[in-house]
């Protein structure tokens, strides 16, 4: 059974940018100079497309409810259901997806305090609160852009 999003079961790998010399790429895009030591034992430097980069961070961040998951944990830690409440719309499995997906990255961890009952409760990382402040952009963005969604 295919799912939306999923291809065939695997997901999606995403490629290593093409790195070339700055004097060799287009002059449309924008790119990041980096410094990098090639199979020769001289530094020499690349530029890496920036919409490369772009695409890794959306390859995480474009997947549905990722960044709210984040957003919602920028307040300090929460469990699961608190998460669940607090994001009106997600079912619990997809919820139960992208935290495992974001523990994976490191943006998220995740912790267990035992005892009956047992309790788990998600942190962002100091890589996931680096994130903050671009989430909060896109969010305002969306605000002065975008119409709301109709109930």
């Amino acid at each position: 059974m295919r799912h939306y999003g999923q291809i065939a079961g695997r997901r999606a790998a995403i490629r290593a940018p093409k790195l070339l010399r700055c004097e060799e790429l287009p002059r449309r895009g924008y790119y990041w100079p980096v410094t990098t030591t090639p199979s020769s034992s001289a530094e020499e430097d690349f530029c890496l497309r920036g919409d490369a980069a772009l695409a890794r961070a959306f390859a995480i961040l474009g997947k549905r409810w990722s960044g709210v998951v984040l957003g919602s944990l920028s307040d300090g830690p929460a469990g699961f259901r608190e998460l669940s409440r607090a994001i009106n719309g997600v079912s619990d499995s997809v919820l139960s997806d992208r935290l495992a997906e974001l523990t994976e990255l490191g943006l998220v961890t995740r912790q267990v305090e035992p005892g009956p009952p047992v309790a788990v409760y998600y942190e962002l990382t100091p890589r996931g609160r680096a994130l903050l402040p671009a989430l909060h952009e896109i969010s305002r963005w969306a605000q002065e852009h975008l119409a709301p969604e109709a109930d």
